[in-house]
């Protein structure tokens, strides 16, 4: 008996350790990220204020800070080491679960390193392309004569940071329907008699993520819903490769 608990004692601390190893490798992505990020972050300013430039109310950004600029920085430096590092932290996360699957369900790990990158990288896009160039045009033009739109940069990066963050968040639900479906949590034919469910959650998941306008709403929620039905594809093939 005092076998048994040493070695399941041993088993667990085993089990600690490779979880502290995992998570280092995973923070040491992330910072060798954001130092690579931070070789481009002047370049990578730009290109976020861009949506600002074509908007048919102009809108001006100000620094209001003295630390204003520092922290808008060092703040997208680290948002990008960790949009670079998500195949490394996808890595982790599989190699640390991976033990307790079967052989045959191993053989999903790159293809879903893959998929979720993709998909997270769709979401920003998307947000990025659609989502906050609506947006600033609604904003910025529910103003009135004489009040101009003057911005603190610091407020803007919150907002299309939370924007973009958010959407490739969601846009992993195909991811997360495949990782459901290898373990057998779903199948396409509960996900299709919880589909009017699913809406609902989804109005709300896109309320969440966007500004308090239906333009935003009716933005995302639409793609979502169009997620949805891809993922029930994505199930289906999944559990037709388990039962082949």
């Amino acid at each position: 008996m005092a076998m048994t608990e040493e070695h399941n004692s041993m088993h667990f601390l085993d089990h600690l350790e490779e979880l502290r190893w995992r998570l280092v490798k995973s923070l040491g992505s992330v910072l060798l990220g954001a130092v690579i990020t931070f070789f481009f972050i002047d370049q990578l300013i730009a290109f976020l204020i861009r949506p600002t430039q074509d908007l048919a109310s102009p809108m001006d950004l100000q620094v209001l800070k003295v630390q204003g600029m520092f922290m808008i920085k060092w703040g997208i430096a680290m948002i990008g080491g960790i949009v670079l590092s998500i195949p490394v932290l996808t890595y982790q996360l599989w190699k640390f679960i991976a033990p307790g699957l079967y052989l045959n369900e191993k053989k999903y790990a790159a293809p879903l390193i893959i998929f979720t990158y993709i998909s997270f990288l769709i979401g920003l896009i998307f947000s990025y392309t659609v989502i906050i160039p609506f947006s600033l045009d609604f904003f910025t033009s529910v103003g009135m004569s004489g009040i101009q739109n003057n911005f603190s940069i610091n407020y803007y990066f919150n907002f299309i940071t939370w924007l973009m963050i958010g959407s490739g968040f969601i846009f992993e639900l195909p991811v997360l329907v495949f990782i459901l479906s290898i373990i057998g949590l779903l199948t396409p034919a509960f996900m299709s008699h919880y589909r009017r469910h699913a809406s609902v959650v989804i109005l709300v998941l896109s309320a969440f993520i966007t500004p308090p306008d239906p333009v935003s709403l009716v933005l995302m929620a639409i793609p979502l819903m169009l997620l949805y039905e891809f993922s029930i594809g994505v199930s289906w093939l999944v559990n037709r490769k388990k039962q082949g």
